[in-house]
């Protein structure tokens, strides 16, 4: 009997630093994923596509599928720019059938995601406060500024914890460690759903 995975949407997320991205890249050797795409009003950078990591709109047309109730969920995030999954988005994921949905989105996400499907699972992936801020510090090119804004996003970050269903610390050098829980959870989660 093939599995079938219509429905089945987990979140993955985290702070800057605390490795969800790499998680996620690895849940592929395990799963059939889709990754639900966000749209975001903030410009492509190098090497990034439309798609890749992101739909990429202007701030007029973001804002006008705000007010035509285009968007499951939105946010203004720390930069500024606005960051959303729309309808259609949600729909295209959740009618997958030979795959399981990844949705990543910061905790502003997970509350309105939470409220409006309130089964959805939702896996918190952190690290040590001084882990995060030496992974931030060890990427190209990064200000003070931009370290500073990211600490400062990651504590208020923090006290959302509680939303998450399950909490996975990604620690210094133990990757394969945080990945393996990673899908031991959903290996659960699914196992429930199927019986």
């Amino acid at each position: 009997m093939t599995q079938n995975y219509t429905n089945k949407i987990f979140i993955i997320s985290g702070p800057s630093g605390a490795g969800e991205d790499s998680i996620i890249q690895k849940l592929k050797d395990y799963f059939p994923i889709e990754a639900a795409i966000t749209t975001t009003s903030r410009s492509m950078r190098p090497k990034e596509s439309p798609g890749h990591p992101y739909y990429f709109i202007s701030r007029q047309e973001f804002k006008a599928g705000i007010k035509n109730n285009l968007f499951f969920e939105y946010a203004q995030q720390y930069n500024n720019e606005y960051y959303g999954i729309t309808h259609q988005e949600i729909e295209r994921i959740k009618n997958l059938s030979d795959k399981i949905g990844i949705w990543k989105i910061d905790y502003q996400g997970v509350i309105t995601a939470k409220k409006l499907m309130p089964k959805i699972i939702a896996i918190f992936i952190n690290a040590p406060l001084d882990v995060l801020e030496q992974r931030i510090r060890g990427r190209s090119n990064v200000t003070d500024e931009y370290i500073k804004e990211r600490m400062e996003y990651t504590r208020e970050w923090l006290k959302y914890r509680n939303i998450y269903d399950y909490e996975v610390i990604n620690h210094q050098g133990k990757l394969d460690q945080a990945i393996q829980e990673v899908v031991e959870i959903i290996q659960q989660e699914l196992t429930e759903i199927n019986n």
